[in-house]
């Protein structure tokens, strides 16, 4: 059973073919990864075997007739990774390796995504540690481009409500909504295939794609029926095959998506453009100026808190911001027994480590810190000294700490905070903090 962790595969594997659209010949083996890794590509055929991780800045939006999804990161590229994306999606495997020899993975003799479902299945789905981090849509983004639109729009789960026009094509007209879960994709999406129209295949082979298309991975519409000898799996087997295109798009995001997401005719690079003004809506949120010029505090949920901090398990420390204003934060950090340093400190009489409480606080004055910048996922951090630290009572198991912090000196990259930290309004620590901005890349 599915349950709220992250997942990967149990062990690897393989198979060969040739690409869709290139024709060219590829293996792709897919690999087991650890938690928090995220789904990420190697091309195995270059040089240093370089990464293209599945994330919204790796997307190509800018290519309107691409027919399938593209991710570059440098010389490297992916290309028609969207059936894979889905299949991951729908069986809820956040962490993989794929390895590839060539740009663009072999397809399977299918046309869907239910040969990787059959595959991932196979191999066996595992449980990690970490829990799963979601992307939630809070308010509304739309995207309109040319005819098409894209909606996201809160929801508790993940509906997808597509419409499909083409004229003078078989059963060209569609409509779709499904609540996507594991049991609901496995049946009703995977196994839905690609299709193209007739009138668009010598154009396409034209433009040096679909080279590895065939009736036996592709549906081929005519104005009266299809070419292939297999009928249509569903009746609205088309609609269902712009669905799974649309969740393996929505994969990009890096997470898995919690939302109602409505789509009116869009294709690959309207969804790729769709799913990053949906990255850029979820950065640290704007907040509106009062009538005195000071900025209206906000509140960031773990999720939000992510988007800026690099920390992770087990060193990620903050659980929510309740309040983040120009020169102020307060955040909380709820403290379990499952906390990993209560193995060693203490057996029997488990204290929260002085030194994480410190952390903890840190991580506070760290997002006020971060706020101010304009890139903060391109800077860290970084401690530089402690001063009057005085810790007054202890921290266990069941305690929520509240963290106070406020902003007395921002010099250049050099900032200077005060910090308190409350257990039921009692105060436990306290401590100035001087910290320093870096960039992320920086080694020094």
């Amino acid at each position: 059973m599915i349950t709220a962790n992250q997942h990967t595969i149990a062990k690897p594997i393989a198979f060969e073919g040739v690409g869709l659209h290139t024709g060219e010949p590829c293996r792709v083996e897919f690999r087991p990864a650890p938690p928090d890794s995220g789904l990420r590509f190697v091309r195995m055929d270059l040089p240093g075997h370089p990464e293209v991780p599945v994330q919204p800045q790796y997307a190509r939006a800018d290519t309107e007739q691409m027919r399938r999804t593209i991710l570059k990161n440098g010389e490297a590229e992916v290309h028609t990774v969207e059936h894979i994306l889905a299949a991951a999606a729908g069986l809820e495997i956040d962490n993989m390796v794929i390895a590839l020899t060539a740009k663009e993975p072999a397809e399977p003799r299918d046309g869907s995504a239910a040969p990787y479902v059959r595959m991932f299945l196979e191999a066996g789905i595992v449980e990690q540690s970490a829990p799963r981090r979601f992307f939630r849509v809070t308010e509304p983004v739309r995207y309109e481009e040319n005819g098409v639109v894209l909606v996201g729009l809160p929801h508790d789960g993940l509906r997808i409500t597509f419409t499909i026009e083409y004229e003078d094509a078989y059963r060209g007209t569609q409509h779709a909504t499904y609540d996507i879960d594991r049991e609901v994709f496995i049946r009703e999406i995977a196994p839905a295939r690609t299709f193209v129209l007739q009138r668009d295949v010598d154009m396409l082979r034209a433009k040096g794609m679909i080279l590895g298309g065939s009736l036996q991975n592709a549906v081929v519409v005519q104005p009266e029926g299809i070419l292939n000898q297999e009928p249509l799996r569903f009746e609205n087997e088309f609609v269902r095959h712009k669905i799974l295109d649309f969740l393996g798009d929505l994969y990009i995001l890096g997470q898995p998506a919690r939302g109602h997401f409505v789509s009116i005719k869009s294709g690959h690079a309207t969804n790729v453009r769709f799913v990053q003004r949906l990255a850029e809506s979820r950065r640290t949120p704007k907040r509106n100026r009062s009538g005195n010029g000071q900025r209206e505090p906000v509140q960031l949920d773990i999720d939000a808190i992510m988007e800026i901090m690099p920390h992770r398990y087990p060193l990620l420390l903050v659980d929510r911001i309740l309040s983040l204003e120009d020169d102020r934060v307060v955040g909380i950090k709820n403290v379990t027994i499952n906390e990993p340093f209560f193995v060693g400190h203490f057996p029997g009489h488990p204290i929260m480590p002085a030194v994480l409480i410190i952390e903890a606080m840190a991580q506070c004055g760290g997002i006020l810190l971060l706020d101010t910048l304009d890139n903060p996922k391109d800077k860290l951090v970084y401690f530089m000294g402690i001063d009057r630290a005085k810790f007054r009572k202890p921290v266990r198991p069941g305690d929520q700490v509240r963290f106070e912090l406020k902003l007395l000196r921002l010099k250049s990259r050099i900032c200077k905070m005060a910090g308190r930290a409350y257990v039921d309004g009692d105060l436990v620590a306290e401590a100035e903090l001087l910290s320093s901005i870096v960039d992320r890349d920086s080694r020094s």
